[in-house]
């Protein structure tokens, strides 16, 4: 691959010098290696002079390296895997490079001849000493960007957190010898969970895809299996979807092995000390990660075991370019550096059930008496029951779901998962549901405190509403939200005391006294005292009509989470959902049977076409943009484009999110189709049209994403 010595931004340079360094990048590859000159004959380092750097510009025709000089004074600082600056965009003058931009970069090898065939620039400046992007972990962001269609500046961004120069100075303590192995403890529930822990002590690589039994104890049990893997001498990671989940990992792997000899990385601990905390994994000091998803890269040396909790959470698919799923990151390093692979969760994602259908992981699960025994009883209400009693129609629910909540309330907590946060209802004809839209600006109608109906977008109050399907005159509430529901259900219940946990104010437990706790999904806080009472599980038609392929298997993962937290059934602990019984979902709940419902979901898929049975890739921008792109990529054979069609333009009211539209563009999206086995090729193609485009400055820009998880 030809090398040249930098140019400018994209955004501040004119298209001419953009092409006359394109120009200049082919002509190199017709020359005879030159050896490195730098400015006003600077001297150089006496061997290997020329640094080839990694410029952090996430443009995708310029994911290359580019060659620098290595100034003498320079040598023993400038190592393969350190930061510095360099100048980017410089142009020539008199012969020499000169001007351009002072950009950061990595040093990724120290080489002896350059490709560039004129006067190579010097490095500027030697950030600092310290060797941050080893070989492995560029390694695995090349690995990566590859697969994701992006770019390797992008992924290095995401996998090496910024400097902090007080962190670096401080030392990191000494490593310390290994502990014991663990006991298998509660992994003895599951049939080979014993045999599991022992390969990782001998230092074996299984790979495993667990369907955790309910209750609290699946954080013990990642740790355990974290420690086998620290026993026989290798590192271990472990990623899950929050700070209160890896909390929860934290204290019980710092009770098993001791203070010291792992580290836990979230966004909670501030830059300065997570990156402290980072570069203790880095050093070798500690080879145990306990974190959220940026962990995935966390350099843990030695790597004996990468283990994921539920791989199905939204929050393990990284926003930034080019969104890569932790799912994957950690499949591709244990492939690369032999490491054992533990994907678990209460539920079960189609993902998990094609690792096992493929003989790639084997299965870790327990018997149909253990489950039975652990998991609470479930059961099914229509949403359209209706209540017998005033009480019951007075907390909206029905009757056998109102007993549900009265019996739980007197033996502990009863657990209420509402779909929503918040409060103002949004409406939906009560005969066909479907939602109350303004006459004017087609906005969501709402119900003032009058009673009145007005538009949450325009205004416009709507005095004579009738459903545009049915004609029906009658409204109901489509999804009430969390503190509503509270509301409601403390008139009820007048001497209970009630909670709510969601987005702004999250519970992380609760006593284990009769009380109501109100909480939208994910925000469920773990009761005291062994466990909820009972659970109510309400709109349930909310998460199971989204218009979503993941639609079932969501509902089911977070009916999951929130019924698991509930007593077993020989404890007395009941759960009650309100949905359609003879739903799959549904039906998979009431057996507890997640492994089951994403078979049948994969067997579906493939009769479809879908992932992960094929490998898809979103392409998404202005019309003749998209359709412009998928024209020039030459995409694999029997790559199958369905679309583009127009993308709903996001409401006015809620923040943008990394992937909408410009405010008033309308946009289109594309969706290339390939068989297994073709997802490079379909993601190289797409990456080189992407620069293609860029270089000749066609058209806007055309966002690229590989295995988008949303395909509503």
């Amino acid at each position: 691959m030809s090398r040249e010595n930098g140019r400018p931004d994209a955004g501040a340079s004119d298209a001419g010098e953009q092409l006359a360094l394109i120009r200049e990048a082919v002509r190199e590859t017709k020359t005879e290696r030159a050896k490195p000159r730098t400015w006003r004959g600077a001297e150089l380092a006496a061997e290997l002079p020329v640094a080839r750097v990694l410029v952090d510009k996430g443009l995708v025709h310029l994911d290359r390296y580019f060659d620098y000089a290595v100034p003498a004074a320079m040598d023993q600082e400038a190592q393969p895997g350190v930061r510095v600056r360099v100048r980017f965009g410089a142009g020539e003058k008199g012969g020499r490079r000169e001007g351009g931009k002072l950009v950061s970069g990595f040093i990724v090898e120290r080489v002896a001849e350059s490709d560039y065939r004129g006067v190579l620039a010097p490095v500027a400046q030697v950030l600092s000493s310290e060797r941050v992007l080893t070989p492995e972990l560029l390694a695995l962001c090349r690995s990566v960007a590859d697969r994701y269609a992006g770019t390797l500046a992008d992924v290095v961004q995401l996998a090496v957190p910024p400097r902090r120069a007080r962190a670096e100075a401080k030392p990191s303590p000494a490593p310390l010898p290994p502990n014991p192995p663990p006991e298998p403890g509660s992994w003895e529930r599951y049939g080979a969970g014993a045999g599991f822990l022992a390969a990782l002590t001998r230092g074996d690589a299984p790979r495993a895809v667990w369907t955790a039994l309910p209750g609290a104890t699946w954080p013990q049990e990642l740790a355990r299996a974290a420690a086998a893997a620290l026993a026989g001498g290798r590192g271990a990671l472990v990623v899950v979807p929050d700070g209160r989940a890896a909390a929860r990992v934290d204290a019980a792997l710092g009770e098993l092995i001791g203070a010291g000899r792992h580290v836990l990385l979230t966004a909670d601990a501030g830059p300065e000390e997570r990156y402290r905390r980072w570069l203790a994994v880095s050093r070798g000091a500690v080879r145990a990660v306990v974190g959220t998803r940026a962990a995935m890269f966390a350099p843990v040396a030695d790597l004996g075991l990468v283990a994921l909790w539920d791989d199905g959470d939204a929050s393990h698919s990284d926003p930034h370019a080019p969104q890569p799923h932790a799912r994957e990151v950690l499949i591709q390093r244990s492939v690369h550096e032999r490491a054992g692979f533990l994907l678990g969760g209460l539920s079960c994602t189609v993902e998990a059930a094609q690792l096992v259908e493929t003989g790639w992981a084997r299965p870790l699960t327990a018997e149909r008496e253990v489950v039975r025994a652990a998991a609470p009883l479930v059961r099914t209400v229509g949403d359209g029951d209706e209540a017998r009693d005033a009480a019951a129609r007075a907390a909206r629910l029905p009757t056998m779901a109102w007993q549900v909540v009265r019996e739980g309330l007197q033996r502990g907590p009863v657990l209420i998962q509402v779909p929503r946060r918040g409060y103002a209802p949004r409406l939906a004809c009560e005969r066909c549901r479907t939602p109350a839209r303004c006459r004017a600006c087609a906005g969501p109608l709402e119900a003032r405190d009058a009673g009145e109906l007005c538009c949450a977008w325009c205004g416009r109050p709507e005095s004579d509403w009738h459903c545009s399907e049915c004609g029906g005159a009658r409204l109901r509430a489509q999804v009430v939200g969390a503190r509503r529901t509270a509301e409601e259900l403390g008139r009820v219940f007048p001497a209970v005391p009630v909670r709510t946990s969601g987005r702004d104010h999250v519970l992380a437990t609760v006593p284990g006294a009769p009380a109501l706790v109100v909480s939208t999904p994910g925000a469920e806080p773990v009761a005291e005292g062994g466990g909820y009472a009972a659970a109510l599980l309400l709109d349930g038609w909310a998460l199971l009509g989204r218009p979503d392929l993941r639609a079932g298997e969501e509902a089911l993962r977070r009916w999951l989470g929130a019924a698991a937290l509930v007593r077993g059934q020989v404890e007395g602990g009941t759960v009650a959902v309100i949905a359609e019984p003879t739903l799959r979902p549904v039906q998979a709940l009431v057996r507890w049977d997640p492994v089951g419902h994403a078979v049948r979901e994969l067997a579906e898929r493939a009769e479809l076409g879908f992932p992960p049975v094929s490998r898809m890739a979103s392409v998404a921008g202005r019309g003749e943009d998209v359709t412009e792109l998928l024209r020039s990529a030459e995409l694999p054979v029997e790559a199958e484009v369905l679309g583009p069609v127009p993308l709903p333009v996001p409401d006015p009211g809620r923040p943008r999110r990394p992937g909408d539209p410009p405010p008033g563009e309308q946009w289109e999206r594309a969706l290339v189709r390939v068989r297994p086995g073709q997802g490079a090729a379909l993601a190289a193609a797409l990456k080189a049209a992407r620069a293609a485009r860029l270089v000749k400055r066609e058209g806007e820009a055309v966002r690229v994403r590989i295995d988008p998880p949303d395909l509503g």
